[in-house]
């Protein structure tokens, strides 16, 4: 499950607020249920035996709310203690293209019982994830290849291939995608989590948001202040309102700068049966050395997609594994077994049903949410000035993706956060994430201004909570979630 989650994690204005109001919000300012939600048991294996799954119809289009309607799946496990009960808290998934359904059971299991005993706990299937009414683009199986997904340039800095990716993928979603590819955007996500709360008869809600979840959870906290509660932001991203989910994309170059050097560390330390290199600063010749050969001989690899191991994959490789120490040893097997000119077997891969399905919402989300540029000069010259100054990710974060060439305009300007409403926010960051660095993190806690206050801990990794924080970290959030006490002032946690 590690590895799939890492596999898909890829990756408000005033005319939204204006939008939502004028868009009916059943009897969300009283509190009540707007509709009789029929829970029944949720699929799957290893839930939490109180898990509930239902439905919540939301319209497709906001702009039309008496159009055509969609369903979004919603899991719920009752809060342990009736008595104590203080509200729901929604776990808002990453991705974007991730499902959050199994949360309330997964991640709900890791919460200390103080939290689970106070709280419904929340799961949700956003637009266009399986089993909230779906999305497809069609694509063919080579186009579901990481390095394809990931706007890796070729060898040589060329983007021509990523730009015709990007047209026959587009291609294919405008073919294949129906309505509703069009209106999969965060603003869209956040509007349907306040329906979400309106259907559960919340007055307010708290909110756990993981990732792109941040993204999520901030858009909503803007478009919707006063239905909030407590609101966790963990593993946080650059809110920018003119670039969006560009601004995520080009995070992994520092994100990937600020984590190396950990890794180099303990992939040099004496002990370590993976052990690459005597010294950490061999480490990083090392890897570009091995990557630049892969480069020009790839090693084939059966089963993997794309079916060998070449720089482009290597490197996706790292980054994937990057997202978790755990993960590491995996990398340094990679590695040592390239040098040798073998590859391990390759990696496990979810059905291509699945894949299709979370990177459609994926791209969906992307290209919705902000026009990207048209032309390939542009992407060519970024390229050329990444791969100069950013060589372990050759440029990719600023290459293009398939919005380049994606059939639709963008309906609303991205969200853009601010600091007006309750100052019920507590970030949480660690100091060295790959897939969201903590350069970008202080770009939110910056744009919440009093809204927020923002734990740092001095550790590696992806998602700082109950996960690769620290247990000061830990503790700081499950305090506040249960009892609502929040640091004065911004803190780090060693």
């Amino acid at each position: 499950m590690k590895q799939m989650t890492k596999r898909l994690a890829l990756i408000a204005a005033a005319s939204g607020i204006v939008l939502a109001a004028l868009t009916p919000l059943h009897a969300s300012a009283a509190g009540r249920p707007s509709e009789t939600l029929k829970w029944t048991k949720c699929e799957g294996s290893g839930l939490d035996p109180r898990q509930r799954c239902t439905t919540v119809s939301v319209p497709m289009d906001y702009a039309d709310p008496r159009g055509p309607k969609i369903d979004v799946a919603v899991s719920r496990v009752p809060a342990g203690d009736p008595a104590r009960r203080r509200g729901a808290l929604l776990m808002i998934p990453g991705g974007p293209g991730g499902s959050g359904l199994d949360d309330p059971s997964q991640k709900g299991r890791r919460l200390p019982e103080a939290v689970r005993d106070r709280y419904d706990l929340i799961g949700i299937a956003p637009r266009g994830n399986a089993p909230s009414t779906a999305v497809d683009c069609g694509w063919e199986h080579a186009d579901l290849g990481a390095t394809t997904l990931r706007p890796w340039p070729a060898a040589d800095g060329s983007v021509d291939g990523n730009m015709a990716a990007a047209r026959r993928m587009s291609d294919a979603c405008a073919r294949n995608g129906g309505e509703l590819v069009r209106h999969i955007s965060t603003r869209n996500n956040a509007r349907d989590i306040d329906r979400v709360r309106a259907a559960l008869g919340e007055r307010r809600l708290s909110l756990w948001g993981e990732s792109y979840g941040t993204y999520v959870g901030a858009a909503y906290s803007t478009m919707f202040p006063a239905r909030t509660d407590r609101v966790v932001l963990d593993s946080n991203l650059d809110p920018d309102p003119v670039l969006a989910e560009r601004a995520f994309l080009a995070g992994f170059e520092t994100g990937v700068e600020d984590v190396f050097p950990e890794f180099a560390k303990w992939a040099s330390r004496p002990g370590n049966p993976d052990r690459l290199a005597r010294t950490a600063a061999e480490v990083r010749p090392l890897f570009l050395r091995l990557a630049a050969r892969l480069d020009r001989e790839p090693i084939p690899w059966p089963g993997a997609n794309p079916q060998e191991l070449n720089g482009n994959v290597l490197r996706q490789t790292m980054m994937g594994d990057f997202y978790d120490p755990d993960d590491w040893p995996d990398l340094a097997k990679l590695v040592l077994a390239a040098r040798q000119g073998t590859v391990p077997p390759a990696p496990a891969s979810p059905p291509e049903d699945v894949l299709r399905n979370v990177f459609s919402v994926a791209g969906a989300t992307i290209c919705n949410d902000v026009a990207w540029p048209r032309k390939a000069s542009e992407y060519r010259k970024a390229v050329d000035a990444s791969r100069a100054a950013y060589p372990l990710t050759a440029g990719m974060p600023r290459n293009a993706m398939l919005c380049a060439a994606w059939p639709y305009r963008p309906q609303e300007a991205p969200v853009r956060v601010t600091d007006r409403g309750p100052a019920n926010i507590l970030m949480v960051q660690n100091e060295r994430d790959m897939a969201t660095p903590l350069s970008g993190a202080r770009k939110l806690r910056a744009a919440l201004g009093h809204r927020a206050v923002m734990v740092v801990n001095d550790a590696t990794g992806h998602d700082a909570y109950l996960a690769n924080g620290t247990a000061c970290g830990d503790a700081t959030v499950s305090r506040f979630l249960a009892t609502g006490e929040r640091p004065g002032t911004d803190v780090t946690c060693q």
